[in-house]
């Protein structure tokens, strides 16, 4: 005979089953089944820990290898298709997270390089093996491109010509990475170019690549720029500012900008104007991240700049990811042994997830140019 406490820990276990398998019904996504978006279960407490912990709970289950799925970024975008984030019950630690968010600056000036050494400073073998050339950790521009290459390339390109960069001009790169599109800004249209960033390593390369062009690279907070320039491009970095600092960011471009200057910002954003703070995202891959929506770009540039072109570029970002996937995957046999399993398991669920988040529409990818005071007879920008 079964005793009581036997019968209750079955019971309960048949209730965290249920609910996680008629959840995933409403996506056509089947709890060990045949199929390439499937989850495959490895350990049964992984019903309880999703259902209790939600995103944060999901990606460090995937971690530990509590569960496996042959296509992520197919589960991913089938999840989110069909709403099925908004329908499992948000965690207490989730809530907390969002509360933090509210009340405090999670992206200070002391905060500001926690990602720089946990996510960029993780190590260049690994951002060398998985991007293209130019070092380009941001959505590509496919379309007239097959290769990630290209793609970055043409993306380079569109943003020059967006800035409609001249010899002899200054352009700041808030946020500037290894220093691929100071590289190309200095080779290919004759510009003088300062970086920021806030990583040491990306700023290491950078200087290394940049070496004998008017380039110079500096290790510091974006908002201790006081300069001039013609032009300011900022891309993937605006996920970092926080809604806090969205009006000091401003500030500062709208400080440092010549009056006839363009400003062009290319950043992730969120379809709805809340503090969209990813669990898992925050907790592994960017610390102290957060999504800015259209709202919260037009009214925080509204003091500032005359908004004269919104390109959404979003769906690339889905090819740019699955790119890297499989850059990533072919180069772990030369890159594996500075990293252990979990790291792998870690960034191929950030990889897939995203992409598939890109390919629901859940998340976008703009391009705005800015000037502060309006283009006579305005922008017809390039595409």
């Amino acid at each position: 005979m079964r005793s009581a406490t036997v019968d209750g820990q079955q019971e309960n276990k048949s209730r965290w089953n249920t609910i996680i398998e008629e959840l995933l019904d409403h996506a056509g996504i089947k709890i060990n089944g045949g199929n390439a978006i499937d989850i495959q279960v490895n350990n049964p407490q992984f019903y309880k820990r999703v259902l209790q912990e939600g995103s944060l709970g999901l990606g460090e289950s995937y971690m530990d290898g509590w569960w496996d799925c042959q296509r992520l970024d197919i589960l991913m975008c089938r999840i989110l298709r069909c709403g099925l984030d908004k329908k499992v019950p948000k965690s207490f630690a989730d809530i907390l997270r969002v509360a933090s968010a509210r009340l405090f600056n999670l992206q200070s000036r002391k905060r500001a390089w926690i990602v720089g050494k946990e996510h960029y400073d993780i190590g260049n073998d690994l951002f060398a093996a998985m991007l293209d050339p130019y070092m380009q950790y941001s959505c590509a521009y496919w379309k007239e491109a097959t290769d990630l290459v290209t793609a970055q390339r043409n993306k380079l390109k569109m943003i020059c010509e967006k800035l409609q960069l001249k010899p002899g001009m200054k352009l700041l790169d808030i946020g500037c990475g290894w220093g691929g599109l100071a590289q190309y800004a200095a080779q290919e249209y004759g510009v003088s170019v300062v970086g920021v960033t806030i990583s040491a390593e990306q700023q290491k390369m950078a200087l290394d690549r940049c070496k004998g062009l008017d380039v110079d690279i500096l290790l510091q907070d974006y908002r201790d720029l006081k300069s001039q320039f013609d032009r300011i491009v900022s891309v993937g970095m605006f996920e970092h500012v926080g809604p806090k600092n969205y009006a000091t960011y401003f500030d500062v471009a709208a400080r440092n900008i010549k009056p006839d200057g363009l400003f062009l910002l290319h950043t992730i954003g969120s379809n709805e104007t809340d503090l969209n703070v990813d669990p898992w995202i925050n907790k592994y891959i960017f610390p102290n991240g957060c999504l800015p929506s259209v709202q919260h770009i037009a009214e925080s540039s509204e003091p500032h700049f005359i908004m004269e072109d919104w390109h959404n570029i979003g769906a690339d970002y889905d090819k740019t990811l699955m790119a890297w996937y499989e850059n990533f995957q072919q180069s772990w046999p030369q890159i594996g042994q500075n990293y252990d399993e979990r790291f792998k398991r870690m960034f191929t669920y950030y990889l897939n997830v995203c992409a598939g988040a890109f390919r629901a529409r859940n998340i976008q990818l703009w391009q705005v140019l800015l000037s502060p005071h309006g283009v006579d007879g305005g922008i017809r920008a390039y595409r």
